[in-house]
């Protein structure tokens, strides 16, 4: 039987969650589980798949750096949300700062709460594979891997910008290492003692994005039950990272300038202006200057952004890099996922090489580690990249129709369109049931893989949790 849908919102806390608390998740699609003791966070971690954690700083027996460590092993794709009484706000301010998605406090108000786990979901749904808060602020550089002419030539650009406080604007496609450059400007910069906070811009809508930036004042808003600080007051002395900078509205563009130009803010519901001493680096895989040309991106927050540009080469354009990147991706795939040596043959690399990769380095960690979870033998041969590869990609459709017979009957029906009436529909339905055949035995195939694990399976189909979670629904996985 395929496995539940449903989601768990696992909450580590001595205390009840209010009724009303539980009623609201629920419709919202999340399961409570409270447990309150280190074995039970363990085990609840450990056999669910986990929307989102809720941890009390005063759980008993578990310190902030204890918990960071048990779910970069057993939930690292989980945002967390810490809970504070008041006089304890100030270590769950620095959990934000270090790792945590956000904080509550005390006692817990529905609204408030919803508010916050809306936007650790979103966040959630758009973390990448390896998502940064696991590593910490000072485990980013292991993930840094190639000696290519072109990534030495963007590392001596990132030593050169990261001692000055300049603003810097990353580009490049998706998937080509964006959020690593950014780290290891923030490591190698002044800064590089305070915290290193992320702010994905495309994941909330404006009125999530505009208090995650800012913050908020009691009262501001149904349910801001308390006064709250924003990701920019949480990189005080540190670095604020911007990504996906391309896809903020027009209106959160004009309150973007004001703080990136004159490092002030304020609160939303607030009248205080607040000083912002961080470190801007914004990065975006759009081409902003086509936006600005275009009218939909600010010009004057583009050059405000643009002081120094790191453009981010494709993986296709450093392919001298993929042979190093494949190892290493196999050893991290097989360390994740608890799994002994497994190599990689000389044939395999040699069909690595002849990919384009579209979806650059972040493609080529999900392939290698659907290779690695799926095999058997201990190597990894040219044959197996050949056959997941093939699953990937999806048919191209011809340049022209000519030569293909139902590209002539489809003419022939617009040239005689009441000739076989409903042919052409029968057809796209029949091709639509088709592929919805063949994509529930993928989704079958991962999920018996994983094992049930969802978070796993998407990896192995090459799709975001999100999208998996809507296809499970679409084809009744209950």
């Amino acid at each position: 039987m395929p496995p539940s849908l449903s989601s768990w919102l696992v909450l580590a806390s001595a205390e009840a969650a209010p009724p009303p608390l539980k009623e609201a998740l629920l419709q919202r699609g999340l399961s409570l589980l409270q447990v309150a003791g280190r074995t039970e966070l363990e085990a609840a971690l450990s056999d669910r798949m986990v929307a989102v954690v809720m941890f009390d700083v005063a759980f008993a027996g578990m310190t902030l750096e204890g918990l960071r460590a048990l779910m970069a092993e057993c939930a690292p794709r989980s945002p967390l949300v810490l809970i504070a009484e008041p006089p304890s706000v100030g270590r769950a301010i620095e959990g934000v700062k270090a790792f945590a998605h956000d904080y509550v406090l005390k006692p817990l108000v529905v609204e408030d709460v919803l508010f916050v786990l809306d936007g650790a979901c979103a966040m959630g749904a758009a973390t990448p594979t390896q998502p940064s808060w696991v590593t910490g602020p000072d485990g980013a550089a292991q993930d840094i891997v190639g000696e290519s002419g072109a990534m030495r030539a963007i590392w001596s650009l990132v030593a050169r910008a990261a001692p000055s406080n300049a603003t810097v604007l990353i580009g490049g496609e998706t998937g080509t290492g964006k959020e690593l450059v950014a780290r290891r400007l923030h490591q190698l910069s002044p800064r590089a003692s305070g915290p290193f906070v992320k702010v994905h811009c495309a994941a909330l809508p404006d009125a999530l994005l505009e208090s995650e930036l800012f913050g908020y004042e009691k009262g501001a808003f149904t349910g801001a039950t308390a006064r709250k600080a924003g990701r920019v007051e949480l990189a005080q002395g540190g670095t604020l990272f911007l990504d996906e900078i391309g896809d903020v509205s027009a209106a959160t563009q004009v309150k973007l300038l004001r703080v990136v130009q004159d490092r002030q803010y304020e609160r939303l519901g607030g009248t205080e202006t607040r000083r912002a001493d961080v470190r801007f680096v914004a990065a975006t895989h759009r081409d902003l200057r086509a936006m600005v040309a275009q009218g939909t991106f600010r010009e004057d927050l583009y050059y405000r952004l643009n002081v120094v540009r790191i453009i981010l080469p494709p993986l296709r354009e450093r392919l001298e890099d993929l042979a190093d990147l494949a190892r290493y991706f196999v050893s991290l795939s097989c360390r994740a996922n608890g799994l002994g040596h497994v190599s990689l043959t000389d044939a395999a690399r040699e069909e690595l090489s002849k990919e384009r990769w579209p979806g650059n380095i972040r493609q080529l960690q999900n392939l290698i580690e659907r290779l690695v979870v799926l095999n058997d033998s201990g190597n990894i041969t040219g044959e197996d990249v050949r056959r997941e590869l093939g699953e990937q990609q999806a048919p191209r459709p011809p340049a022209s129709g000519e030569g293909l017979p139902e590209a002539k009957a489809d003419a022939n029906l617009d040239a005689n369109p009441d000739a076989a009436p409903g042919s052409r529909e029968m057809s796209e339905i029949d091709l639509k049931g088709a592929v919805s055949k063949a994509e529930r035995r993928q989704i079958e195939k991962a999920l018996l893989k994983a094992k049930g694990n969802r978070d796993l399976a998407a990896r192995l189909l090459g799709v975001s949790l999100r999208t998996l979670y809507y296809k499970l629904r679409v084809y009744g996985f209950e």
